[in-house]
């Protein structure tokens, strides 16, 4: 038994999967230790103290045997997993879906509700002709933009909603979904925050994209300025990977880990690039990229194979066309034209409804990468 200076039991918190547990005194922690509820590489402070260390770092706890702690013990962190394979971390994705099915479609009406309202007012005011139906056009645009402006608020609801919902549930608890509303309005300042900042700068990143295109397009006759927009094109790639890097987990570290707006993106750009003793196909960074492809393969494949024959024909017409903005003419009055395509309208609702599972996946690969003990990050 370890006594402090006036002969008082020395009591711990550990800090297990961006939560504390605790006070517990040296017996618990070696229980903790030997059920694998607590690695070395966790973060552990005394309880009398405000600087976290390790728990490697508590003297007798891993260099001394784990006897069978007789008195009862405080709330336990949960019990850690290995390090998980890259299926692995799909699996678990999936079934954290399917038991929180009706958790996650709730969170994801929040934002999909207004939406959907939106689009089909929308869509009613594109049918509409006649010059007797202008107010209730104004007033049915003024709806469609509501809607709209309501589906943004709560989406950074959404956003902290799957956090806090996934990472209950992958600890084996079972939240109410008011109670995940409840903690998930708290941190709606700061998503909101870091979304605008993070979405704001990808938004900049592709108009400069778009800027190459004109620059190409418009010296297409001249070799140096091919040149030019291939070089800009190169920088445009490079500082679009380079930022989609640095914020990967920014949302684990903005409402798991309480961490504020600086905070949030410097941890998320730490663990991007952590795990460098591990293989490749291991590190959080390119787990989180593989995560990334497949949802956006998904996205493409239902965006595109409804619209297929026309895109197909849109391309035949950018490689055949001498004038650009006969082309674009072209193509907004095919885009009038074609009208509401339910099909498509369905198809969205469903990459809607399925999309919390990029969110899942990303909560389980940062608790994988924070928890096995196998990667290092420091605060």
């Amino acid at each position: 038994m370890m006594l402090d200076d006036q002969g008082m039991t020395e009591e711990w918190i550990v800090r297990v999967q961006g939560r504390e547990y605790g006070p517990a005194d040296i017996e618990t922690l070696r229980e903790w230790k030997r059920e694998g509820r607590l690695l070395p590489e966790n973060e552990a402070r005394n309880a009398g103290a405000n600087s976290w260390s390790t728990a490697a770092a508590i003297p007798g706890l891993f260099d001394a045997g784990a006897p069978v702690p007789t008195a009862p013990r405080v709330t336990e962190p949960p019990l850690q997993l290995q390090h998980r394979s890259f299926g692995g971390i799909l699996a678990e994705t999936f079934e954290i879906y399917r038991k929180g099915f009706f958790h996650f479609l709730c969170l994801t009406l929040l934002v999909l509700a207004p939406s959907v309202c939106s689009q089909l007012t929308t869509a009613v005011m594109q049918t509409g002709h006649g010059s007797d139906i202008d107010l209730r056009a104004l007033a049915a645009g003024s709806f469609a933009f509501l809607m709209f402006i309501l589906s943004m608020a709560m989406w950074p609801v959404y956003v902290a909603g799957i956090q806090i919902l996934t990472a209950d549930m992958a600890s084996g608890r079972q939240p109410g979904l008011v109670a995940v509303l409840n903690q998930a309005v708290r941190f709606w300042p700061r998503v909101a925050a870091l979304g605008v900042f993070v979405f704001g700068v990808f938004a900049l990143l592709i108009v400069f994209g778009l800027l190459i295109a004109a620059i190409a397009l418009a010296g297409a006759s001249s070799f140096l300025l091919i040149l030019f927009a291939l070089a800009l094109l190169i920088l445009q790639v490079w500082m679009f990977g380079r930022f989609f890097v640095n914020v990967l987990f920014w949302q684990q570290f903005a409402v798991l880990e309480n961490a504020e707006f600086i905070d949030s993106l410097r941890e998320s750009r730490n663990l991007a690039r952590s795990g460098s003793d591990l293989p490749w196909y291991q590190r959080p960074l390119w787990r989180g990229a593989f995560i990334a492809s497949l949802w956006f393969a998904f996205v493409l494949t239902v965006t595109l194979v409804p619209e297929w024959t026309t895109v197909h024909h849109y391309f035949n017409e950018m490689t055949t066309t001498q004038d650009p903005q006969a082309l674009l003419q072209k193509l907004t009055e095919a885009q009038q034209a074609q009208g509401f395509d339910i099909f498509s309208f369905a198809l969205n609702i469903l990459q809607k409804i399925l999309k919390p599972l990029l969110g899942i996946a990303f909560v389980v690969l940062y608790l994988d990468s924070r928890s096995a003990g196998r990667i290092n990050i420091g605060r």
